[in-house]
Order: structure tokens, then C-alpha cells, then sequence
């Protein structure tokens, strides 16, 4: 089996960069509620944004060996998509590694495990989702995969999907449906809009979302 696959099928970055004004949970949405990974996979601090074209990696636990691999093959504004195979607790990722993803102009970090440097790697606004931070250190001599499926927090990513983060969370966007998705996305928000005009007139939510009829077909009783 090859272990590294360095082509990959990239959307358009116009397609990508118009998933910039959304967030998350809006794009999970419109994406028929599909692409949610575990909430435990957080931003490393408040305020993070994270876009771009998953790369995905395989480490064999507590090994980042191929993480520096994905730096070395990584185009900008990828996004590195790491599985640790359910071994999260070790720093697979640190401060010196941010330094290079930096500057390679990398759009971050999505890893179902544990980075370290986390003061260093906020400090040089790179953007980060991980389970948390471990100042246990990692091997670097065990082979693992590189553009090839991978189960991401309860996601299957392929390469080439679009990953998009906020302080709500991450979701998925399967390459082949960026674009759908993108239009679905920008619909959901001029409808909130509008939505949100209504709340602020005063009509309450039970109006505005219909559900007396919900109330009513469940036995709600008021005194």
C-alpha cells in the first residue's frame, strides 16, 4: 500500500475562502445536519477560525513522524487532519512545527489528540483544534498514511474535503458537495436574517417557528 499520496483534488479557493463568513454550525445545517465532529475537539483558545482543504494523516500512537511529512507535502491553506487511532494523550504537535506550518502559510491544525507549546503556537495565531494539550513526548519512527480516509472524530475525512472551525465546533464538507453546500449555507444565513427582523419586532419564537401546533399535538396544558 502506498503510505503517502502527495496530488490531491482541491476545490476551487474562491469556493473555499466563501465558507469564510459562515460558521460552523450554520454550514452543518445546510449540510442536512452531516460533518459534526466530537465537540471534545476543541480550539487550543476563543476566537480561533479554522479553513481549508483537509490533508489527512494516520499517526501510529505517539508518533508524529508523519506529521512532519504533512508539513513537507502540505500546500497553503491546507489544513492538516490528524487521527492519533484513539491514543490522544501525548503532544503530537509543537511549537517548532507551528513555526514551519507558518511559514508555508498552512491554514491549521485539526488533530483528534494533544499538541504541547500551546502558549507558543496562540502567540503565532495559528489556528488549532485538539483534545487538549500534553507535555508527553512522541517517537519519530513509525509509518503511517497520508492522504487516505481517515475516521476523525467520528467523521470520516477524505482528502481534498473541506474542514471548517469555530468556538461552536468543527464540521466536514465532502469535496464533491463544497459548492451545494456553499449556496445552502448562504441561504440558511438571509433566512436568519429575516428570522432575526422578526424576533427583534417582538413576535415570540412559538410564533415565528409555529409551534402551537407542536404544543398541542403533545397535550401542552397552561393554567
Amino acid at each position: 500500500m502506498v503510505h503517502v499520496y502527495t496530488r490531491v483534488a482541491r476545490a476551487n479557493r474562491r469556493l473555499i475562502d466563501a465558507f469564510a463568513g459562515l460558521g460552523a454550525a450554520t454550514v452543518y445545517e445546510a449540510s442536512g445536519r452531516k460533518g459534526s465532529v466530537d465537540p471534545q475537539i476543541k480550539p487550543l483558545a476563543r476566537g480561533i477560525k479554522l479553513l481549508g482543504t483537509a490533508i489527512t494523516v494516520q499517526c501510529h500512537p505517539k508518533d508524529n513522524l508523519m506529521l512532519h511529512k504533512a508539513l513537507q507535502i502540505a500546500e497553503k491553506g491546507d489544513v492538516i487532519v490528524a487521527s492519533t487511532q484513539g491514543y490522544p494523550e501525548a503532544g503530537y504537535w509543537g511549537g517548532l512545527m507551528t513555526r514551519s506550518a507558518v511559514a508555508r502559510g498552512l491554514g491549521g491544525l485539526a488533530i483528534d489528540g494533544c499538541v504541547r507549546d500551546s502558549e507558543e503556537i496562540i502567540e503565532l495565531n495559528f489556528p488549532v483544534f485538539c483534545r487538549g494539550t500534553c507535555i508527553r513526548g512522541t517517537t519519530k519512527g513509525v509509518l503511517g498514511y497520508i492522504n487516505h480516509p481517515v475516521l476523525f472524530g467520528d467523521v470520516v475525512v477524505n482528502p481534498g474535503d473541506l474542514i471548517l472551525g469555530d468556538d461552536d465546533g468543527l464540521v466536514v464538507v465532502a469535496r464533491e458537495k463544497i459548492e451545494a453546500v456553499l449556496k445552502a449555507s448562504q441561504d440558511r444565513v438571509a433566512k436568519e436574517e429575516e428570522k432575526a427582523r422578526a424576533l427583534e419586532s417582538g413576535v415570540s419564537s412559538v410564533e415565528l417557528n409555529r409551534l402551537d401546533e407542536v404544543f398541542k399535538s403533545l397535550g401542552l396544558s397552561e393554567d
